[in-house]
This record gives C-alpha cells, sequence and structure tokens, in this order.
C-alpha cells in the first residue's frame, strides 16, 4: 500500500465492514491517515500541521498501547467481532444459501482489511516522521502479534471465508462474541468483562441438583426443550453460584448469561425478543427472586413462563434463585374469612399466588446444610486449594468458624476455606 490516501479510499470503500473503524482507536487511526495525507498535498511547511498531526499520532499510539495489543491483533479482534449482514445471516444459513453479491462484498471486504493489515505501525510512524520534519525520531507501536487466528494464518483472507463462518456461528458476534456474561441496566444489555469464575467441581454437597441443573442446560444446548428452573432454599446453599458456574463450563458451546435484576423484570419480554433469532444458547439469571403484591415483574416473567399469543423463545431458559419457595409475599389479610360473603372468589387469589412457583417447568430444593454435609464441602474445597492441614484439625476450625459465624452451608465453608488460604500465606 504505497500512501495513506489510498488506505482513506479503501476503508470508504468497504460495503459491510465499516464498524471495525468506528471504534475510539478506529476513529483515532482514520483522523491520523487524514492529518498525513492532508499535511502531505501542503506544498509548504505548516507548523500548526505538523502540530496537528504529532497530536493524531500520539493520540492513536496512547489508545493502542491501552489494548496491550498489536495493531493487527486488534485488527483481527474487530472482525470477528463485527455485527454485520453476513455475520448475523451466516450464523442461520448456509454460505452457500446466501445472496451472490453479498458474499462479492465480504471477499472485497477481506481484501481491503487484509491490505490494512499489512499496513504495519512502523510504516505509519515512518510518514508521521518524514512529513512532520520532526527533530524527534518518532517510535512505533511494536508489539508482537499473536498469529493465533485463522486469518493471520492465511494468506489470502478471501479463502477463509468458510473458518470464518464457522467462528461466527460458534461464537456470535457484536456484544455476545465480546462477553459471555451479560445484565440487562439502562434499557441495553451490557457486558460484564469479568464474570465470575467460579467452576462446577466446586460446589459441592448438592450432587442431584446439580447433574439436574447440567442435563437440562444441555439439552438447552443440544436444541432440544429446556425448562425453566427455580432454586429455592436455605442461603448460603450455592444455589446462585451453581448458576453461575454454568458460564465457564458451556460458554465455548455457545451458552450465554444474561443477569436481569428484579427491578428490570418488567423488561422481560423486550429482552427474550432481543435473544430470540440469535442462534446462542441464553439463560435468563434472576437472583433472589420475590415479588409483592400487583408487581408489573411478576405479570412480565409470567408471560415469559407461561407464554403468550407469541411463541416460547427455544433458545432461553429462565433460572431464577429465591430463599422462598412461595415466591409472591402472601398477608394473613389475604385470606377470605367467613364474614366475607360478598368475595365468593376470594381463594383464587390466595391460589394465584401459592402457585406462581409451580409455573417454572423444574424447581430444584437446597435443604440446609447438615454437619456431615458442610464438612463434606471444606474438605473437598481444602483439597482443591491444596491446604496440606490434618484432617482432625481442619474439620474442628471448620466448625468453630461455623459456630462463630453464619451457621453451616457452602457460603460459609467457602469463607473458611478463603481465610485459611490468607492465614497460611
Amino acid at each position: 500500500m504505497s500512501n495513506s490516501k489510498d488506505i482513506l479510499q479503501q476503508i470508504a470503500s468497504l460495503l459491510l465492514y465499516q464498524s471495525v473503524f468506528k471504534s475510539e482507536i478506529g476513529v483515532a487511526f482514520l483522523d491520523l491517515l487524514e492529518k498525513i495525507s492532508r499535511c502531505d498535498r501542503s506544498a509548504e511547511t505548516n507548523s500548526l500541521g505538523n502540530i496537528n498531526l504529532l497530536q493524531a499520532y500520539g493520540h492513536w499510539f496512547k489508545l493502542l498501547a491501552a489494548t496491550n495489543k498489536s495493531w493487527q491483533d486488534y485488527l483481527i479482534t474487530r472482525i470477528l467481532q463485527d455485527d454485520n449482514p453476513f455475520s448475523q445471516q451466516v450464523q442461520k444459513t448456509s454460505i452457500e444459501q446466501l445472496p451472490a453479491s453479498l458474499i462479492i462484498a465480504v471477499k472485497q471486504d477481506l481484501q481491503i482489511l487484509q491490505n490494512i493489515y499489512n499496513c504495519h505501525t512502523q510504516q505509519i510512524s515512518d510518514w508521521v516522521q518524514i512529513i512532520s520534519h520532526s527533530p524527534i525520531e518518532i517510535p512505533h507501536w511494536n508489539l508482537e502479534t499473536s498469529n493465533n487466528t485463522f486469518l493471520q494464518s492465511e494468506q489470502n483472507w478471501t479463502d477463509a471465508l468458510a473458518s470464518l463462518a464457522t467462528y461466527y456461528r460458534q461464537h456470535g458476534t457484536g456484544i455476545f462474541a465480546q462477553y459471555n456474561a451479560l445484565r440487562w441496566q439502562q434499557e441495553q444489555l451490557i457486558g460484564i468483562p469479568h464474570p465470575d469464575p467460579i467452576q462446577l467441581k466446586e460446589i459441592i454437597g448438592y450432587e442431584s441438583q446439580k447433574q439436574t441443573l447440567i442435563k437440562n442446560t444441555e439439552s438447552l444446548l443440544a436444541g432440544y426443550p429446556a425448562l425453566h428452573v427455580l432454586l429455592y432454599g436455605s442461603r448460603g446453599s450455592g444455589k446462585s453460584s451453581l448458576v453461575k458456574a454454568l458460564l465457564p463450563e458451556y460458554r465455548d458451546r455457545g451458552l450465554r448469561l444474561i443477569e436481569v435484576s428484579k427491578s428490570e423484570l418488567k423488561n422481560l419480554p423486550t429482552i427474550v425478543e432481543k435473544l430470540r433469532d440469535l442462534p446462542q444458547k441464553f439463560v435468563i439469571f434472576v437472583d433472589d427472586l420475590s415479588f409483592e403484591e400487583d408487581d408489573d415483574a411478576f405479570k412480565a416473567l409470567k408471560v415469559v413462563l407461561e407464554g403468550s399469543l407469541t411463541a416460547r423463545a427455544d433458545n432461553i431458559v429462565v433460572y431464577a434463585t429465591s430463599n422462598r419457595r412461595h415466591l409472591i409475599r402472601e398477608f394473613f389479610g389475604d385470606r377470605p374469612r367467613p364474614s366475607d360473603a360478598d368475595e365468593i372468589h376470594s381463594w383464587d387469589n390466595v391460589q394465584e399466588k401459592l402457585s406462581f412457583s409451580d409455573r417454572f417447568g423444574l424447581t430444584l430444593t437446597f435443604e440446609p446444610a447438615n454437619q456431615n454435609t458442610y464438612l463434606n464441602i471444606v474438605n473437598s474445597l481444602a483439597e482443591q486449594a491444596g491446604i496440606a492441614i490434618e484432617k482432625t484439625e481442619l474439620e474442628f476450625r471448620a466448625k468453630q468458624w461455623a459456630t462463630g459465624g453464619n451457621g453451616r452451608s457452602g457460603r460459609t465453608a467457602k469463607q473458611f476455606i478463603d481465610y485459611l488460604r490468607a492465614e497460611l500465606a
């Protein structure tokens, strides 16, 4: 590629992958190229123009350095996450069934992107050095390229079309390619950069419940009917942890975890409509669920659990945790009295409240941990953490910890092991 003007023209010619350069770094790159091109065309040296050019280069360099990636790796990441008509359609349709004009556009864009990929930061800094007449040597952002994707190993990117399609089907696009865990916040999905890393092997003492939830999740991932699940029981028993531990186990198979707070449940039908046509499988996670009377969130969740005129989304299930078996608060005043002769059907209201949890297809009960279960959890976590303490002493200290703390539970056991690890360290 001969000069900055050529690069700008080729970027302007992109038909599908324009979003690759709409990030902060991409915009800074385009601004830098425009200033290089403008200064290069100027017949006279312009001090202000040179200053603007150096500032534009510094801005792009700083943004790129903040990613801790090479320019080439950054471009690859943007391409693999790009949400465009090709990356969307190829997740559901084979390449052979896509319009020929769409394939032609993709191939043209890939060729352009490969040309830009081959324009290294050394070349950019040389242009800035020469054009700005800077007396100071201008360094380039020099970080080794990972070379760990199919695009980087392909001599001609247009030959990688099938591999690119497979990647989009497996990993998704846009925010779903960038994040495995997300939350609904302020009317939109927000990515969670650092989800809880807890593993399924760390959930001990409730094997039957764990295996049932795993089986249901695997049915979802395999495209078979899966049930909405209510996990209820004593606090600290690992209900929430079990749901969160599904993500590191199954994210490579297309599972995405969407956290929705109780206050946002009124938006649940909207969330479902956003997700229903995507190829990924989604667990909508609602923690610590309970409702007040006439709660809009109750009505919204009821629509998703029971369905409406709109067909149920086969790629979505709701996993909710609660400390209450009956999710809607019921007061003695709700119950009919013999004197309330005019309230003929008042028991219907009571039954509606009591039976809401039955609308979940599957209910998993987490009973309080007895001493044997608690000590089993402690011993297993200690083994996983590599804590070498005599079993008798470990169990004695664990019982002391539970007595002086929050009682026997999986959460208490985890807190004890964390404390012990820090003490031994």
